[in-house]
């Protein structure tokens, strides 16, 4: 069943959709308006790799119907930097090389994101509470890690 269009505010950018309204938020995000940055995971809300902003909170969009979203603003991978001026997080997972098959990053990414807009300064703890329900078999915690605490010293040197 589709109701009314459904007003979706992504990435700084106003979309209206024609979807049933208990459809969950990822599959709107990834086959209505072709963001590829969340991911489909467990579908169950448990691994974190479908994680988008909603209103600044890391939300997990497998479990979240888009009705839910309705005029707040959503921010993916997508949305937190270009190709051109990539996100400090961004930036440093690259750096750190944080990423083996990719697959948890979006999560890591967006969850770390909510994070460093609350908290300046995580401490590794914090850091760690933060990323504990986003699963990640490749190994790369550590570089993970490293990368959010060099992009939180570059945001505090840069004022953001």
């Amino acid at each position: 069943m589709t109701g009314a269009p459904i007003e979706l505010h992504v990435n700084g950018a106003t979309h209206r959709v024609a979807v049933d309204p208990d459809t969950p938020l990822l599959y709107v995000l990834r086959d209505a308006l072709g963001l590829r940055g969340p991911k489909f995971g467990c579908g169950l809300g448990q691994c974190g790799a479908c994680a988008v902003l909603l209103g600044g909170e890391a939300v997990r969009s497998c479990v979240i119907p888009v009705s839910a979203a309705a005029g707040a603003a959503v921010v993916t991978l997508e949305g937190l930097g270009t190709a051109e001026a990539p996100h400090p997080l961004q930036r440093a997972f690259i750096a750190e090389q944080a990423a083996q098959c990719g697959y948890c990053i979006n999560g890591m990414i967006m969850t770390a994101a909510a994070l460093l807009a609350r908290t300046s300064r995580p401490s590794d703890a914090e850091l760690r509470e933060a990323l504990a329900s986003t699963l990640c078999r490749c190994g790369t915690h550590l570089r993970i890690l490293r990368a959010i605490a060099r992009a939180a010293d570059e945001m505090r040197s840069a004022g953001r």
